[in-house]
């Protein structure tokens, strides 16, 4: 099979580039294409992966509007000379909307109840839309749930080992306790509308968290002067490691959160809409906090946050948990494996 996988944020590289591995050790043929964005590409290529650029996007609803053209023609033209199969991304347009013009399948995941508008652009086009099973909409005929998480498609241990060294690279003790914190910068479509964190709140939030721990921030976009000196600077592809060993991950990422649950590190997230994966991540398992973006519930993540840091079994605590939910879940990027093949 000839499989055109397409990435349209850098946590999308991670969901697909097992899977591209597997089926290329069986015989199959893949071909990424990548837009331009934030981390997406350096990613690709840390892993060594063979891409192809099809642009920036833009921001705003007319940019987004004129990228859509833009990337459909982009496709389109990539397509006619690798000819796939099938077609093969999370959820967003421009694969599916190709995929139908050629006459080809589309298989696409998702995990993020609030991005109607790419619902709306996809969904119509997708052959298949797979979703956790704690998915909380109904897409219709074209829904198939699954018992996991899109996080365990790389961070399942068949596939990831943390590795220590972090420790050395972060200055930090084996037995220091240290916090993630992920600010977000609100500019993707299902973004519209939110504010995140105060600065006033971001402020109090590393103030108070680093009277317990040590705090490395991590952050889309600019800081307030006064917490630059706090950004995280290791390799990407140590991220992982980092949330693995950390106390905590504090911030407005659903991404990290569930990597967080999924590794059995507690995590805070603040969000208006929330995810069904962060709400079963919590209610299941207990390794998910979730708050709205209002002051109150800025206020309480805070609390919550300090009160996880004075937790004195905190480490064997989660992990446990992990382990509990590993259980539970089935390997992410094996059921994309059988359903792909299931094309052949």
């Amino acid at each position: 099979m000839r499989i055109l996988i397409d990435i349209n944020h850098p946590a999308h590289v991670h969901y697909f580039r097992n899977f591209a591995r597997i089926m290329r050790e069986k015989g199959h043929e893949t071909l990424f294409v990548s837009r331009n964005k934030e981390m997406a590409q350096r990613l690709l290529t840390l892993y060594n992966i063979p891409y192809m650029d099809r642009g920036k996007g833009r921001n705003g609803r007319i940019g987004k509007f004129m990228y859509l053209i833009y990337a459909d023609y982009q496709l389109y033209k990539i397509s006619l000379a690798f000819n796939p199969d099938l077609y093969l991304n999370f959820l967003h347009p421009y694969p599916s909307q190709v995929a139908t013009l050629l006459g080809k399948p589309s298989l696409v995941f998702s995990d993020t109840e609030h991005a109607s508008l790419h619902h709306k652009l996809t969904v119509p086009f997708a052959t298949k839309v797979y979703t956790p099973s704690c998915y909380k909409l109904d897409l219709g005929e074209k829904q198939v749930r699954f018992n996991s998480f899109m996080e365990l498609s790389y961070l399942h241990p068949s596939y990831y080992t943390p590795d220590p060294s972090i420790l050395e690279l972060l200055k930090v003790q084996a037995d220091e306790k240290y916090v993630i914190i992920r600010f977000v910068s609100w500019a993707a479509a299902h973004d519209f509308d939110h504010t995140g964190m105060s600065a006033e709140n971001k402020l109090k939030a590393v103030r108070e968290l680093s009277k317990l721990a040590k705090v490395f921030i991590t952050s889309e976009g600019a800081l307030p002067t006064k917490l630059e000196q706090y950004r995280i600077s290791i390799p990407v592809d140590k991220m992982h490691d980092a949330i693995y060993y950390s106390s905590l991950v504090f911030g407005e990422s659903a991404t990290m959160a569930s990597e967080a649950a999924v590794l059995g590190t507690p995590a805070i997230f603040m969000d208006n809409d929330g995810r069904g994966y962060t709400d079963e991540e919590e209610r299941k398992y207990g390794l998910v906090f979730n708050f709205t973006e209002s002051e109150t519930d800025q206020q309480k993540a805070i609390a919550k946050a300090m009160s996880i840091l004075k937790e004195n079994n905190g480490r064997q605590k989660y992990k446990s948990l992990r382990n509990k939910l590993l259980e539970n879940c089935i390997d992410t990027t094996q059921f994309m494996v059988n359903e792909v093949l299931s094309y052949q």
